[in-house]
C-alpha cells in the first residue's frame, strides 16, 4: 500500500521505471518468501477492496480465493461460538456433579450414581470436543493468512497490470497533447495573421476608396457573407 502511494505521487514516466526496478531486484523465490509472513487485513472485510474489485473485475482465481477466505472466517466464527457454548454446558455439568457428590456419599443411590457417571462421560466428551476445536482454531489463522495473502497477490497483479496499462495510455495521451499543442500554436499564429491581414486590407481600402464607397461594397459583400454563415 505504501508502495502504491509512492507510485501515485510520481509522474507516469517514473511509474514504469520504478515498477521495473522493483521487479528486477526481486526474484520469484525472494518475492514469495518476503510475503510469506506478512499479515494484511482480511481483504474480503475491506469495503475499499470491494469498491475496487467488483465482480466484473475479479478473475476466476480471485473469486475462488475470496470464497475460501469467507469460508475460513465462517469456520472461525463457528468454532469460537461452539467452544463458548460447550464451556457453558461444561460448567453446568460440573456444577451438577458437585451438587450430587454429597448425595452419593450419604446414600449410594443408584439413579444419582448413574446421573453422575453420565455427567462425567459427557464432561469427557465435551473436553475432547473443546480440545479438538481449539486445535483447529490454532491452525485457522495461518490458513486464513495464507489464503488472504494469495488473494492479495492476485489483487495486486490486477492493480499493477492496470498501472502499466494506464501509464501506457497516459504516455499516448501526452504525445497526442504535445502534437495538438504544436498544431494549436500554428493555428493561433495563422489566425492572428489572418486578423492582421483583414485589419490592414480594410484600413487600406478605406484610405484608398473612402468610407462612402466602402459602405456600398459592405452592403453587397458583408450581407452576402452573413447570409452564407447563417445557412
Amino acid at each position: 500500500i505504501y508502495l502504491l502511494m509512492k507510485v501515485q505521487r510520481n509522474s507516469s514516466s517514473d511509474i514504469m521505471g520504478k515498477i521495473s526496478d522493483i521487479k528486477l531486484k526481486k526474484t520469484t523465490k525472494d518475492f514469495q518468501e518476503s510475503l510469506k509472513w506478512i499479515r494484511v487485513p482480511i481483504l474480503t472485510l475491506d469495503s475499499k477492496w470491494h469498491e475496487i474489485f467488483t465482480d466484473d473485475v475479479k478473475t476466476r482465481e480471485m473469486k475462488s480465493l475470496e470464497k475460501e477466505v469467507n469460508e475460513l472466517l465462517k469456520r472461525q466464527g463457528f468454532l469460537n461460538n461452539e467452544i463458548k457454548d460447550l464451556k457453558k454446558v461444561k460448567a453446568d455439568r460440573f456444577n451438577n456433579i458437585v451438587q450430587n457428590m454429597d448425595l452419593v456419599s450419604e446414600d449410594e443411590n443408584a439413579s444419582v450414581s448413574k446421573v453422575m457417571t453420565q455427567n462425567q462421560e459427557l464432561l469427557k466428551e465435551i473436553n475432547e470436543r473443546i480440545e479438538e476445536y481449539e486445535d483447529e482454531l490454532l491452525d485457522l489463522p495461518y490458513k486464513l493468512n495464507e489464503t488472504n495473502n494469495k488473494l492479495m497477490i492476485a489483487s495486486m497483479e490486477i492493480c499493477y497490470h492496470k498501472l502499466f496499462e494506464n501509464s501506457r495510455r497516459i504516455e499516448e495521451f501526452n504525445e497526442w497533447i504535445r502534437k495538438v499543442r504544436i498544431e494549436l500554436k500554428k493555428s493561433i499564429l495563422i489566425k492572428q495573421n489572418c486578423e492582421v491581414q483583414n485589419q490592414n486590407l480594410y484600413s487600406y481600402m478605406h484610405d484608398i476608396f473612402g468610407a462612402e464607397v466602402i459602405d456600398i461594397f459592405d452592403m453587397k459583400y458583408l450581407g452576402k457573407y452573413i447570409k452564407n454563415d447563417k445557412e
